[in-house]
């Protein structure tokens, strides 16, 4: 089988090309552009992981890789992404509903977040000497698991929707932070923030958890101490 990953240089596509047995990197860099369609013959595999990903173009990107008629497409999403009414959340969603709808076999897996999207989160929050941490909890998972678990999902046959992928804990962001502090030796004062609106009340209910899916074995310590 031949395999192409999409955002084959980003934190999770790199994980996925040294999982799968001669995958292919396609992304700007190797001269594939997906949101101005150039250079797509890249595409042509027997397998495309899709793992590149647009804030506000998921949804063009989604239909661009269905365009180069891949015979398998693995897609990564969101745990909760049908739940949480973050505008990146419901392009995830919907990119999986014209994924599910392109009658092209393919699996979709959805994960919680990356242990190193709460890394980045609390670097910029850590430089002020008041440090605001969302007031809800996370179950952080790492890049290198999902990506092995997309290996996986490449190289058996289309499921349509996979198990949810989430990390080893549930923990409160404050929590959480706590453990970055201790491991970066900052000093600084936690201030849960607490917003109004309905994305903060989705994450508040756990919107972002998979409790039933803790499969994940790295925890944020773990990742932490490298």
């Amino acid at each position: 089988m031949t395999f192409v990953v999409t955002g084959g240089n980003g934190a999770l596509g790199r994980h996925v090309v040294a999982a799968l047995p001669g995958a292919r990197s396609v992304s700007r860099s190797t001269g594939t552009d997906l949101l101005r369609g150039t250079g797509l013959g890249a595409l042509r595999a027997d397998v495309v992981v899709h793992c590149a990903t647009s804030f506000r173009r998921e949804v063009d990107m989604a239909r661009v890789v269905l365009a180069a008629k891949p015979a398998y497409l693995v897609y990564i999403s969101i745990v909760g992404c049908d739940q949480v009414p973050l505008p990146y959340y419901k392009q995830k969603h919907a990119a999986e509903r014209v994924i599910a709808e392109s009658g092209v076999p393919h699996t979709i897996l959805r994960a919680t977040q990356f242990h190193s999207l709460l890394r980045r989160m609390f670097d910029a929050a850590s430089k002020l000497p008041l440090m605001l941490v969302p007031g809800f909890a996370f179950q952080p998972v790492d890049e290198a698991e999902v990506a092995l678990e997309l290996a996986v999902l490449a190289q058996g046959a289309p499921v349509g929707t996979a198990p949810e992928m989430g990390g080893p804990e549930i923990r409160e962001a404050v929590d959480l932070a706590r453990t970055y502090l201790a491991a970066t030796g900052k000093k600084r004062t936690l201030v849960p923030l607490k917003v109004p609106g309905a994305t903060y009340r989705a994450y508040r209910a756990g919107g972002n958890l998979t409790p039933g899916r803790a499969v994940g074995e790295r925890t944020f310590s773990d990742y932490l101490s490298g």
